[in-house]
């Protein structure tokens, strides 16, 4: 009559051993989850600033009827204004933007690490070969180049970590607008680079999301 009673028993010990160690990684947890979320409050993490520098046009050409042809090189600034938390740059692709349509194919930008304060700049070439313009845009990209401004929009879509000492947090993402107007015809005012090239300076800066 004792087998029973002792199988009970070890069965009760197991279920309480069992509470104890799920209790406990509970506690555990909550634990290290209150400490990075107070390390997180003290350390106020800022969004890093990103700048459009300058964009040099090689090439922007609407042939019939709404294809569009466009080869860009711009360069952008980042800088991380932290000064304890680094910004880790999984993914970075470029691409340019003519109201609201993306009219270049996405340039990826080199993953890197950027430390406390530290400044990155990148340089890449952003283009684009007989891609579909919307009828709409393709009247008022007509209309932009007869008053000779071209409204532009250089975006950056990412993936971001950020490094708090030994800590890395998980995947966030990064969504850059960097607004680049270019000048056309009689009011060009780019820096002629031959063939055809003209170098705008532009030092703007771009609004940033994470």
């Amino acid at each position: 009559m004792s087998a029973p009673e002792d199988c009970g028993k070890h069965g009760h010990k197991r279920r309480e051993l069992f509470r104890r160690i799920f209790a406990g990684i509970l506690i555990f947890l909550l634990i290290a989850l209150i400490t990075i979320l107070l390390v997180w409050a003290i350390l106020r993490p800022t969004k890093p600033k990103f700048v459009i520098q300058d964009a040099t046009v090689y090439a922007f050409n609407v042939s019939s009827p709404n294809l569009l042809t466009s080869n860009f090189q711009v360069t952008i600034s980042s800088r991380n204004p932290n000064d304890k938390i680094g910004i880790y740059y999984d993914r970075l692709d470029i691409y340019a933007v003519y109201r609201q349509q993306q009219i270049t194919y996405r340039t990826e930008i080199p993953p890197t690490y950027q430390g406390h304060n530290e400044i990155n700049i990148w340089s890449p070439f952003v283009y684009g070969t007989d891609v579909p313009v919307a009828p709409y845009n393709a009247l008022l990209l007509s209309q932009d180049a007869d008053t000779g401004f071209i409204p532009l929009m250089f975006k950056i879509d990412g993936r971001v970590r950020w490094k708090v000492g030994t800590f890395t947090t998980g995947k966030y993402h990064l969504h850059v607008t960097c607004p680049a107007q270019i000048s056309f015809g009689p009011k060009q005012n780019g820096i002629p680079l031959g063939n055809n090239a003209f170098k705008y300076q532009l030092v703007r800066s771009c609004s940033v999301s994470v």
